[in-house]
C-alpha cells in the first residue's frame, strides 16, 4: 500500500486527519522500506545497538498500544512491553514479517478510530500508564506518536542503506 506524503499545504479537514495523515504515511513507508529487506536482513542487526527491522515492526506496534490503548482508553493490555525481553526488543523465530505486518496495521486502525472518535483536548484514563503522573492528552500522545514514527524510520533509512536496499521516502 502507497500513502502520499501529508503535505502541509494541501488542507486537511482538522486536527485529528493531521494526525492520522502523518502516522498512516509513517507506518506504511515502514513497512515497505522492510518489504524490500531479504529475510536474512529482516532478523540482522547492522548497528551496535543491536535491533532489527522485524523488532522495529514489532516495537512500534506496541509503542502505539502503549499510549492509545493502555494510556488513553486506560484498558488492560496483558503485558503492555510484549516487544521487550530482557531490556530490548525482541521477535521469536516464529513471528514473520506477514504477522507483524497485519498486526501493525490493525493497531493502526484501532489509533485512527480513536484518534478520529475522540477530542484531542480530552486526556487519557488514570493508570499505571502515567507512572503518577497527570495524563496526558490525545494531542500530545499523537505528537509523540509521530515523532517515534519518524525517528524510527529514519533509523531504518539507515539499515536499508547499509543493506542495500531501498532508501528515503
Amino acid at each position: 500500500m502507497t500513502i502520499d506524503f501529508p503535505s502541509p499545504t494541501v488542507p486537511a479537514a482538522n486536527r485529528a486527519d493531521v494526525f492520522t495523515g502523518y502516522l498512516d504515511f509513517f507506518r506504511e513507508s515502514l513497512l515497505a522500506k522492510t518489504a524490500t529487506l531479504p529475510e536474512a536482513e529482516l532478523r540482522t542487526s547492522r548497528l551496535p545497538s543491536g535491533w532489527t527491522p522485524l523488532e522495529l515492526v514489532k516495537h512500534l506496534r506496541h509503542v502505539e498500544r502503549r499510549w492509545i490503548e493502555w494510556g488513553f482508553q486506560g484498558r488492560d493490555v496483558g503485558d503492555p512491553w510484549a516487544d521487550q525481553r530482557d531490556d530490548r526488543w525482541h521477535v521469536t523465530d516464529e513471528e514473520t514479517l506477514a504477522q507483524l505486518t497485519a498486526e501493525l496495521r490493525a493497531q493502526g486502525v484501532h489509533t485512527t478510530e480513536v484518534i478520529t472518535t475522540n477530542d484531542l483536548d480530552e486526556a487519557g484514563r488514570p493508570g499505571d500508564r502515567w507512572e503518577g503522573a497527570d495524563p496526558a492528552t490525545l494531542e500530545r500522545i499523537c505528537f509523540h506518536l509521530v515523532q517515534e514514527y519518524a525517528r524510527h524510520l529514519g533509523h531504518l533509512d539507515i539499515v536499508a542503506e547499509l543493506a542495500g536496499a531501498a532508501t528515503g521516502e
